[in-house]
């Protein structure tokens, strides 16, 4: 059997091995069912596919609207740069044709006998670095209430994974994606882009705790290492740390050697400190999606119980800020807008870094708190150190903060970079690539990313603001006036004068007023 293929067409490379459509420059990102309908019709080049057909191929056993193809259609269009539809026909009614010329090329010529899929895990393919993907472990523990103890177990191994330089770790948001699903390895790797996968259960009994882990190759997949503990309970961060440098191991051709024998960060001094800091975080993620003052309350109080126990806890200190400044940035009590509830929040975002300055999380918390009190630079500073000690690092904040400094372009690939480690992201980068490319006057990217945000969160305000603007500034005033209609639909009071507008997402001058230029242009009210 062949291994797998790259195909060249228009000045593009698809590259099946690493799930990657690369221009000259850079990658290009797309999301997985995108990724597979592009595959689909390269590889079926120069005949009719039809819609049935894809719909067969992209979603199996799923039942989904042409609406869904379409989509993907267009996102595969914009990402190519074909707008006049040179390079995807529609054959009206019947389905689509890949009509520009294609090469096809073969990785590496002849697979080994060994193996059907060409060079074996861990040896790499040109120069590229191995991606692992952590699925959620499995809690075999009979009680659904323990799974933020599973959660967090994966969490750390994920964390841990990611310091390592030379491999390129899928971020927690995007693996989690699968949690309590079966699963077919070889699908999960290609839509996630990964070559290895990682999966496992937990079982916690009283003081005893069972881990079991095997590393999977998700292209052939064969077994590469696998391994189960039983010991008690306080010994979970060492157990972590033998699963971490297992894996290591297997990989260990693309592993710098000083990077394998450097001492992972410190675990808190009590076990206890851990369970709160574990309870917590997954407290305050599950008020991220259904945001309640109670919820706030209770991550914050798990958080100050993991802070109370251990004092020097920087990962703690960390979360415990986010609390504060979610408090300060949205309407549930006296601290929205409170000066002090910020405060707070750069105190202890100060006090993580403090307690732990390689800790990636900390100096992000700091960089974001440090731009809502308008010290851009030294923000600047923290993400920056942040996205120094871990390569792998996810933060979509860092996007922001480059929104704000006026670097629209670099923010735009540091989102992209992102993507590729996180391809189920949450709405929000959608939100950056939107506005950064309508600072940029890239109206029409703009449009585009900006639709893609509102499709998965149609409540958020800044979203249809830049959408109107973006419409306005095209010269489709009937769109803009419509998204500017959604804007007073969602906030009532807004005008260019009012405290949702002096929120807005720029710091720059020049941006600001090109932003209140499409404001105007789209018709929402001044004052």
């Amino acid at each position: 059997m062949r291994g797998p293929e790259m195909f060249r067409f228009e000045g593009y490379t698809l590259d099946i091995a690493r799930n990657a459509l690369q221009s000259a420059d850079r990658e290009v990102a797309l999301r997985p069912k995108s990724f597979e309908l592009l595959r689909y019709l390269v590889e079926n080049s120069d005949r009719l596919v039809t819609k049935e057909e894809l719909l067969k191929a992209i979603w199996p056993n799923v039942t989904v609207t042409d609406q869904a193809l379409t989509q993907c259609v267009g996102e595969v269009r914009h990402a190519i740069g074909d707008d006049d539809q040179a390079i995807i026909k529609t054959i009206p009614r019947r389905g689509y044709r890949f009509a520009a010329p294609v090469v096809r090329i073969a990785i590496g010529g002849a697979p080994p006998a060994s193996s059907e899929y060409g060079p074996q895990p861990g040896e790499g393919r040109d120069g590229d670095p191995p991606s692992v993907a952590v699925l959620p472990f499995a809690n075999l523990s009979g009680d659904p209430q323990q799974e933020y103890f599973s959660d967090g177990i994966t969490e750390d191994i994920t964390t841990e994974l990611s310091r390592f330089s030379e491999l390129l770790v899928i971020a927690r948001n995007s693996s989690f994606q699968y949690r309590g699903k079966a699963v077919d390895i070889r699908q999960v790797g290609r839509e996630l882009g990964a070559r290895y996968v990682l999966e496992g259960s937990i079982r916690r009994s009283g003081d005893r705790i069972r881990i079991a882990a095997q590393l999977v190759d998700a292209v052939t997949g064969a077994h590469r290492w696998a391994e189960r503990y039983d010991r008690e309970l306080h010994d979970v961060f060492a157990v972590q740390d033998e699963v971490v440098r297992a894996i290591v191991t297997t990989l260990a051709a693309h592993v710098n050697r000083a990077e394998t024998e450097r001492v992972l960060l410190k675990p808190p001094a009590a076990w206890e400190a851990y369970e709160y800091y574990l309870r917590g975080a997954e407290a305050f993620f599950l008020h991220i999606r259904r945001p309640t003052k109670a919820s706030l309350y209770d991550a914050r109080r798990l958080l100050e119980q993991s802070l109370a126990i251990d004092p020097n806890y920087a990962r703690a200190a960390a979360m415990l800020s986010r609390t504060h400044f979610y408090a300060y940035s949205q309407p549930f009590d006296n601290d929205y807008s409170s000066p002090a509830a910020l405060d707070r929040a750069l105190e202890l975002a100060q006090t993580a870094v403090h307690l732990d300055p390689r800790l990636p999380q900390a100096r992000a918390q700091l960089g974001h708190v440090l731009l809502y009190k308008h010290q851009n630079d030294a923000a600047m500073a923290e993400f920056e150190r942040a996205f120094a000690l871990n390569p792998n690092f996810i933060d979509f904040r860092f996007a922001r903060a480059l929104i704000h400094a006026g670097e629209h372009a670099r923010a735009i690939d540091v989102l992209e970079a992102i993507i590729r480690l996180d391809p189920f992201p949450p709405p929000q980068p959608f939100h950056n690539l939107g506005l950064a490319n309508y600072l940029l006057k890239r109206y029409e990217n703009a449009v585009y990313w900006l639709r893609e945000c509102i499709s998965r969160q149609p409540s958020q305000l800044w979203p249809h603001i830049i959408l109107a603007c973006a419409y306005a500034q095209l010269g489709q005033l009937e769109e803009a006036r419509a998204e500017a209609a959604e804007v007073l639909r969602i906030d009532p009071g807004f005008t260019i004068a009012s405290e949702s507008a002096k929120r807005k997402p720029v710091h720059k001058p020049k941006d600001t007023e090109h932003l209140i230029d499409g404001i105007r242009k789209a018709g929402l009210p001044e004052a």
